[in-house]
Protein backbone atom coordinates (compact mmCIF):
# COMPACT_ATOMS: atom_id res chain seq x y z
CA UNK A 1 0.00 0.00 0.00
CA UNK A 2 1.57 3.09 -1.18
CA UNK A 3 2.26 5.75 1.50
CA UNK A 4 -0.44 8.33 0.62
CA UNK A 5 -3.08 5.50 -0.16
CA UNK A 6 -2.28 4.35 3.74
CA UNK A 7 -3.05 7.55 5.13
CA UNK A 8 -6.27 8.34 3.34
CA UNK A 9 -7.60 4.52 4.59
CA UNK A 10 -6.31 5.67 7.98
CA UNK A 11 -7.58 8.82 8.13
CA UNK A 12 -10.83 7.39 6.72
CA UNK A 13 -11.08 5.03 9.49
CA UNK A 14 -10.37 7.41 12.63
CA UNK A 15 -13.05 9.35 11.26
CA UNK A 16 -15.64 6.61 10.13
CA UNK A 17 -14.99 5.13 13.67
CA UNK A 18 -15.54 8.24 15.29
CA UNK A 19 -18.66 9.73 13.34
CA UNK A 20 -20.06 7.20 11.18
CA UNK A 21 -19.73 6.29 7.37
CA UNK A 22 -22.37 8.94 5.98
CA UNK A 23 -21.78 11.70 8.19
CA UNK A 24 -18.32 11.78 7.03
CA UNK A 25 -17.59 13.48 3.69
CA UNK A 26 -14.86 13.33 1.47
CA UNK A 27 -13.74 16.78 1.60
CA UNK A 28 -13.33 15.46 5.49
CA UNK A 29 -11.34 12.61 4.59
CA UNK A 30 -8.77 14.88 2.21
CA UNK A 31 -8.42 17.35 5.20
CA UNK A 32 -7.33 14.89 7.80
CA UNK A 33 -5.09 13.14 5.65
CA UNK A 34 -3.37 16.07 4.18
CA UNK A 35 -4.34 14.10 0.80
CA UNK A 36 -5.45 16.21 -2.54
CA UNK A 37 -8.26 14.70 -4.07
CA UNK A 38 -7.15 14.43 -7.20
CA UNK A 39 -4.84 11.80 -5.61
CA UNK A 40 -7.60 10.27 -3.36
CA UNK A 41 -9.59 9.45 -6.92
CA UNK A 42 -6.29 7.88 -7.96
CA UNK A 43 -6.61 5.13 -5.30
CA UNK A 44 -10.51 5.45 -5.15
CA UNK A 45 -12.95 5.60 -7.84
CA UNK A 46 -16.11 6.31 -5.30
CA UNK A 47 -16.71 6.84 -1.62
CA UNK A 48 -17.90 3.18 -1.58
CA UNK A 49 -14.38 2.09 -2.49
CA UNK A 50 -13.07 3.64 0.06
CA UNK A 51 -15.33 2.61 2.41
CA UNK A 52 -14.22 -1.26 1.47
CA UNK A 53 -10.48 -0.60 1.74
CA UNK A 54 -11.13 0.98 5.61
CA UNK A 55 -13.52 -2.42 5.87
CA UNK A 56 -10.10 -3.88 4.66
CA UNK A 57 -7.79 -2.28 6.70
CA UNK A 58 -9.82 -3.20 10.22
CA UNK A 59 -10.63 -6.15 9.36
CA UNK A 60 -6.99 -7.32 9.27
CA UNK A 61 -5.75 -5.12 11.68
CA UNK A 62 -8.64 -6.83 14.37
CA UNK A 63 -8.41 -10.25 12.91
CA UNK A 64 -4.12 -9.66 13.72
CA UNK A 65 -4.67 -8.09 16.97
CA UNK A 66 -7.43 -10.82 18.38
CA UNK A 67 -5.22 -13.97 16.66
CA UNK A 68 -2.24 -12.83 18.63
CA UNK A 69 -4.66 -12.75 22.08
CA UNK A 70 -5.60 -15.95 21.41
CA UNK A 71 -2.72 -17.62 20.82
CA UNK A 72 -1.05 -16.45 23.75
CA UNK A 73 -2.78 -20.17 25.01
CA UNK A 74 -3.15 -23.96 23.62
CA UNK A 75 -5.90 -24.87 25.42
CA UNK A 76 -9.72 -24.47 24.06
CA UNK A 77 -10.67 -22.86 27.88
CA UNK A 78 -7.74 -20.58 27.95
CA UNK A 79 -8.69 -18.92 24.05
CA UNK A 80 -11.84 -18.51 25.13
CA UNK A 81 -10.95 -17.05 28.40
CA UNK A 82 -8.76 -14.70 26.55
CA UNK A 83 -11.14 -13.62 24.16
CA UNK A 84 -13.26 -11.82 26.51
CA UNK A 85 -10.37 -10.59 28.51
CA UNK A 86 -9.19 -8.91 25.39
CA UNK A 87 -12.71 -7.70 24.59
CA UNK A 88 -12.51 -6.15 28.50
CA UNK A 89 -8.92 -4.73 26.94
CA UNK A 90 -10.59 -3.49 23.57
CA UNK A 91 -13.71 -1.91 25.83
CA UNK A 92 -11.57 0.06 28.07
CA UNK A 93 -9.03 1.54 26.07
CA UNK A 94 -6.17 -0.68 27.23
CA UNK A 95 -5.45 -1.79 23.16
CA UNK A 96 -4.24 1.35 21.62
CA UNK A 97 -3.96 -0.58 18.15
CA UNK A 98 -7.29 -0.63 17.81
CA UNK A 99 -7.95 2.88 18.62
CA UNK A 100 -10.23 4.51 21.56
CA UNK A 101 -13.61 1.91 21.78
CA UNK A 102 -16.68 2.71 20.18
CA UNK A 103 -17.78 -0.42 19.56
CA UNK A 104 -17.86 -2.55 16.17
CA UNK A 105 -16.77 -1.02 13.47
CA UNK A 106 -18.18 -3.82 11.15
CA UNK A 107 -21.81 -3.27 13.18
CA UNK A 108 -21.93 0.18 12.64
CA UNK A 109 -20.94 0.07 9.14
CA UNK A 110 -23.37 -2.65 8.31
CA UNK A 111 -25.89 -0.55 10.11
CA UNK A 112 -25.51 2.09 7.86
CA UNK A 113 -25.63 0.49 4.21
CA UNK A 114 -29.13 -1.83 5.14
CA UNK A 115 -29.18 -3.47 1.89
CA UNK A 116 -28.03 -7.33 2.58
CA UNK A 117 -27.12 -7.63 -1.12
CA UNK A 118 -24.66 -4.72 -1.16
CA UNK A 119 -21.10 -4.94 -1.03
CA UNK A 120 -20.13 -3.14 1.92
CA UNK A 121 -22.76 -4.95 3.86
CA UNK A 122 -21.24 -8.29 2.79
CA UNK A 123 -17.70 -7.04 3.65
CA UNK A 124 -19.03 -6.87 7.36
CA UNK A 125 -20.48 -10.54 7.32
CA UNK A 126 -17.60 -11.66 6.01
CA UNK A 127 -15.21 -10.23 9.62
CA UNK A 128 -17.67 -11.78 11.98
CA UNK A 129 -17.66 -14.58 9.96
CA UNK A 130 -13.50 -14.64 10.17
CA UNK A 131 -13.87 -14.10 13.68
CA UNK A 132 -16.36 -17.17 14.48
CA UNK A 133 -14.29 -19.11 12.55
CA UNK A 134 -11.50 -18.09 15.48
CA UNK A 135 -14.58 -18.75 17.99
CA UNK A 136 -14.58 -22.38 16.58
CA UNK A 137 -10.89 -23.20 16.23
CA UNK A 138 -10.62 -22.74 20.21
CA UNK A 139 -14.19 -24.44 20.80
CA UNK A 140 -12.73 -27.79 19.01
CA UNK A 141 -9.69 -27.96 21.00
CA UNK A 142 -12.70 -28.72 23.66
CA UNK A 143 -13.19 -32.15 21.59
CA UNK A 144 -16.91 -31.94 22.25
CA UNK A 145 -19.30 -33.57 19.22
CA UNK A 146 -19.75 -31.82 16.48
CA UNK A 147 -23.20 -30.86 17.13
CA UNK A 148 -21.90 -29.43 20.44
CA UNK A 149 -19.32 -27.76 19.21
CA UNK A 150 -21.68 -25.76 16.70
CA UNK A 151 -24.04 -24.82 19.32
CA UNK A 152 -21.53 -23.47 21.48
CA UNK A 153 -19.38 -21.34 19.00
CA UNK A 154 -22.74 -19.77 18.03
CA UNK A 155 -23.56 -18.62 21.82
CA UNK A 156 -20.23 -17.88 22.43
CA UNK A 157 -20.12 -15.73 19.49
CA UNK A 158 -23.63 -14.12 21.08
CA UNK A 159 -22.26 -13.47 23.98
CA UNK A 160 -19.29 -11.89 22.10
CA UNK A 161 -21.49 -9.43 20.02
CA UNK A 162 -23.76 -8.85 22.82
CA UNK A 163 -21.00 -7.78 25.07
CA UNK A 164 -19.57 -5.19 22.37
CA UNK A 165 -23.43 -4.12 22.10
CA UNK A 166 -24.13 -3.87 25.73
CA UNK A 167 -20.23 -1.90 26.02
CA UNK A 168 -20.97 0.55 23.58
CA UNK A 169 -24.86 1.32 23.58
CA UNK A 170 -24.96 1.26 27.13
CA UNK A 171 -21.63 2.28 28.30
CA UNK A 172 -21.61 -0.81 30.40
CA UNK A 173 -17.63 -1.29 30.69
CA UNK A 174 -17.83 -4.86 32.12
CA UNK A 175 -19.97 -6.28 29.88
CA UNK A 176 -17.39 -8.93 29.02
CA UNK A 177 -16.50 -9.92 32.54
CA UNK A 178 -19.98 -10.74 32.42
CA UNK A 179 -19.80 -12.66 29.31
CA UNK A 180 -16.88 -14.22 30.42
CA UNK A 181 -19.21 -15.54 33.50
CA UNK A 182 -21.34 -16.60 31.13
CA UNK A 183 -19.24 -18.91 29.36
CA UNK A 184 -17.61 -20.06 32.00
CA UNK A 185 -21.42 -21.76 32.68
CA UNK A 186 -21.72 -22.82 29.10
CA UNK A 187 -18.49 -24.81 28.46
CA UNK A 188 -19.55 -26.59 31.97
CA UNK A 189 -22.82 -27.25 30.80
CA UNK A 190 -21.46 -29.00 27.61
CA UNK A 191 -18.36 -30.88 29.12
CA UNK A 192 -20.74 -32.34 31.55
CA UNK A 193 -23.15 -33.48 28.73
CA UNK A 194 -20.42 -34.49 26.59
CA UNK A 195 -18.97 -37.24 29.62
Amino acid sequence: MSAKRQELVLSAFALFYEKGVHAVGINEVLAASGVAKKTLYNHFASKDELVLAVLDYRNGAYLNWLGKRLDRFETGAGKIDELFEALDDWFNDREQELHAFRGCFFINVSGEYGDPDSVIYQRCADHKAAVEAMISASVELLRLSREDSLELTEALSVLKDGAISKARVQGDLSAAKHAKKAAHRLITSFQSTSV
